[in-house]
């Protein structure tokens, strides 16, 4: 077997510099010499992608391991407390990737590019670095402002200052009682070990370090003038790949005049629109879900535009922008035969020097693109040129996009000296809106029926705006080519409304004359618990439209049951943009947010759960309005997502089974800026012409008749669940997560567990496939008659922890049907 030369050896036996400690320590760090005055040696990460091109899926794979790492020590409640904070520029995307594994912790990122109109939140010294001052410029003021834990992430630690000159500039303006530092390597001095502890006691809060790999590096007495002079004598022999500006009119006249170098090809991404770049002004966990659910459209579009047998493929992120370039390298690697590495180009000044015990084998340098606070200068890309790549990726944000980039002497010129193919990818930058100071005083009272919706105008308040002569429906199969390409969000148009045949029909009544009594029951345990746990004057506020059947129903057990009269709402929520936060503000007008209850039908693998406690923890920090329990109560909980729930049972509520006309004839909601402003609220459609196949009330009527019957179960239901342990375990989750992993569906926004789901898949989505539960009876009789009217196979499956589950396309284009997302012929 050939021996692998470790990369630090020509730095270790010339300057008798000693790595010790972790015996991975050498996998994951090389060592190189610095251009630097404050130090001579440079740790070089073999897993953090931005010196050494490495697998974008190990590189992801260390900060989300490192971020699980972090929510076992939290725990579950702390973890949803924190807000992660990672350093530029080498940290940017490794604290992103730790905030992922954290899971539903905000992040931000310091920066060394001010943005005009931005407050400053912060800023502190690195003082080793070669850019030493850091700035905090989050879009929320009040991102760093909460109580919760602060987790901050660099690529290594190693005298602690720069932890410490952040923690003691945050502690002054925000005190917290607990911090936890991540690092790739744990690098102290013995001298240095016993700083954070003291330093902790100082500010009296608690300080935890968590680490992939533990070490330190000896260094021997004048190890700098020593490193020095080893630049000194080899930057005259540095390695022939290395190219180096050094006519500055030259570079001034290609920054003025059109683009020089016209060999890069431009890969339009489609960026989503209004999503942040990266962590610079803060990055919620709602905003990575939409980045999730863009990511293979915006892969599948690098992969078209690669040449054909290209062999290695290098993505190329810039500077601070890492996070948006490894997501799309990890995306690109699932679906290209091809070798895909991850890298980025930097501001770190190192020595390049071709010998295999050396870290930096090769350096590019060109000059600076994005029109730095700091000046023009020099900027590298390192191990790429000689490395052999088939093609190149190079992915920069707008700001960077200028005439230096295209120049004869840019990057994109550099590159193309060492690889045959130079692609561009250009994400939009990021720029927060200035807050509006036209805030309406008063917005508009809540929609109410007949006028708006088939219920009686006491059963539920909309606050909702009526859209109901805009159209704003598609067919279901363009609808679904364009949400999967990322040409549109779901909430932006409406399907067509399902009509059903009258076979359907009949199911429908069968299944809620067969089910009225359990969901009677489940209603008013659900009920019960609401009153015992949470208030005992509840508001209501169903999440329409599935959750507005079932807040009617609870009101009316309230009403049967204790004589109460609760007040009633249908908000929207809308998966990856979030609650509408002027029904919140509404709310928190009118009640007090710690009475407020939200309501849904049914939990699947639980994304609006988290969705909704991410856009009320945002709300509230935005308003400095506080209260809000995220905390849904559902009438089935089979995902285990949720503590509030009637049954964990997956059946048929035959709610599920219907679109508008068992929910009051409202659509679906809908959120698209030409239609909602800044201060109105999401929108809505009254179905009026349907009318005549609504059986809204009927539903409502055929459940409630069954209150008195079942009153006395409901309530030994409530007083056993009160006893129970009901922590959510999340196996829904984990279920679909398996069940994605299974079918090779990279998008679990596709998978959609559970009876209610699976329904909504088939009348709203382009199905692939229903996976049921072997033996499940008749719950699934609807499920089974849809699927054969649309031509969609149903595989029994032993083991499925839900009755069923719908699989969307996962490649849908029209006319599309095989699980490549390309029509089968016979």
């Amino acid at each position: 077997m050939k021996n692998v030369v470790w990369t630090g050896t020509w730095v270790a036996e010339r300057l008798g510099v000693e790595l010790v400690g972790d015996e991975k320590l050498s996998d994951l760090l090389g060592l190189a010499l610095r251009r630097n005055p404050r130090r001579a040696h440079l740790l070089v990460s073999n897993v953090l992608g931005k010196h050494v091109p490495q697998s974008p899926s190990v590189v992801y794979g260390h900060g989300f391991a490192l971020g699980r790492r972090v929510r076992e020590l939290l725990g579950a409640e702390g973890a949803r407390a924190a807000v992660v904070l990672g350093y530029a520029e080498t940290a940017t995307g490794l604290g992103h990737c730790v905030a992922d594994g954290v899971g539903l912790a905000p992040y931000l990122h310091s920066t060394r590019r001010p943005v005009p109109g931005v407050e400053t939140a912060g800023g502190f010294e690195e003082s080793h670095s070669h850019a030493t001052s850091h700035l905090l410029l989050p879009e929320n003021p009040a991102l760093l402002a909460g109580a919760g834990p602060l987790v901050l992430v660099d690529d290594e630690f190693s005298t602690g200052n720069t932890v410490l000159n952040t923690i003691r500039d945050l502690h002054a303006r925000y005190p917290r009682d607990r911090y936890v530092v991540v690092a790739l390597v744990d690098m102290r001095s013995a001298a240095d070990l016993g700083r954070l502890a003291e330093f902790a006691t100082e500010i009296g809060a608690r300080v935890d370090l968590v680490a992939a790999a533990r070490g330190t590096v000896n260094l021997p007495e004048g190890v700098l003038e020593k490193g020095q002079a080893l630049v000194a004598e080899h930057e005259t022999t540095e390695t022939t790949q290395t190219t180096k500006t050094t006519d500055t009119s030259k570079t001034t006249e290609a920054a003025d005049s059109p683009p020089g170098y016209p060999g890069a090809a431009r890969v339009e991404l489609g960026w989503p629109r209004g999503l942040p770049d990266g962590g610079r002004h803060g990055f919620t966990p709602g905003q990575r879900i939409r980045l999730d659910a863009a990511l293979p459209a915006m892969a599948a579009r690098v992969a078209e535009a690669l040449p054909d047998g290209a062999r290695r493929v290098l993505v190329l992120g810039f500077e601070e922008l890492m996070y948006a370039p490894l997501r799309l390298a990890r995306e690109l690697e699932q679906v290209v035969s091809a070798e895909v590495r991850y890298s980025t180009t930097t501001r770190s000044p190192v020595l390049a020097l071709d010998d295999p015990g050396y870290a930096i084998r090769t350096r590019l340098a060109f000059p600076a693109h994005d029109d730095p606070d700091d000046g023009p200068g020099e900027r590298y890309a390192y191990n790429v040129a000689g490395a052999g790549f088939d093609a190149v990726v190079a992915v920069v944000d707008s700001v960077a996009d200028t005439p230096a980039l295209h120049a004869l002497d840019g990057l994109l010129a550099q590159l193309a000296e060492h690889t045959p193919s130079v692609l561009l990818a250009v994400v939009p930058s990021y720029v927060p809106a200035r807050p509006s100071t036209e805030r309406p005083s008063m917005l508009p009272e809540p929609l109410r029926g007949p006028a708006f919706s088939s219920y009686a105008p006491d059963e539920v308040g909309w606050l909702l705006q009526d859209l109901s002569d805009v159209t704003l429906e598609a067919p279901t199969e363009e609808r679904e080519e364009a949400i999967q390409s990322g040409g549109a969000h779901y909430a932006e148009s409406l399907p067509v409304e399902y009509q059903p045949s009258p076979q359907y029909q009949e199911l429908f009544q069968t299944a809620l004359g067969t089910s009225a009594a359990r969901i009677a029951q489940a209603v008013g345990a659900v009920t019960e618990l609401v009153l015992a746990e949470r208030s005992p004057h509840p508001v209501l506020v169903s999440l329409a439209r599935a959750g507005t059947p079932v807040g009617v129903l609870m009101r009316r057990w309230a009403q049967h049951r204790h004589g109460l009269d609760l007040p009633h709402y249908a908000v929207s929520i809308v998966r990856g943009r979030g609650i509408d936060a002027n029904a919140l503000r509404w709310l928190a007008a009118h009640h007090d947010p710690a009475d407020v209850v939200f309501v849904d039908g049914w939990t699947g693998k639980g994304a609006i759960t988290r969705e909704l406690t991410e856009a009320i923890r945002e709300f509230e920090s935005a308003e400095g309005v506080t209260g809000f329990d995220p905390e849904i109560a559902v009438l089935a909980d089979p995902g285990s997502c949720v503590r509030t729930y009637g049954t964990r049972e997956d059946f048929l509520i035959p709610s599920a089974c219907l679109n508008s006309t068992v929910s009051g004839l409202i659509s679906r909601t809908v959120l698209r800026s030409d239609l909602v402003g800044e201060y109105d609220f999401h929108g809505a459609k009254f179905y009026r012409e349907l009318a005549g196949s609504d059986v809204s009330v009927d539903f409502l009527d055929a459940v409630a008749a069954h209150f008195p019957d079942v009153a006395d179960a409901a309530c030994a239901q409530a007083k056993e669940l009160l006893a129970t342990d009901r922590t959510p375990t999340w196996e829904g989750w984990a279920a679909v997560e398996r069940i994605s992993e299974e079918y090779e569906i990279r998008d679990v926004n596709l998978v959609k567990p559970g009876v209610g789901e699976t329904t909504r898949v088939l009348l709203r989505r382009v199905p692939w496939k229903i996976l049921a539960r072997a033996g499940a009876g008749t719950d699934l009789d609807h499920v089974r008659l849809l699927a054969q009217q649309r031509g969609v196979p149903v595989e029994e499956v032993d083991e499925l922890p839900y009755t069923c589950v719908g699989l969307i396309h996962p490649k849908y284009t029209r006319g599309a049907t095989g699980a490549d997302g390309k029509a089968v012929t016979v």
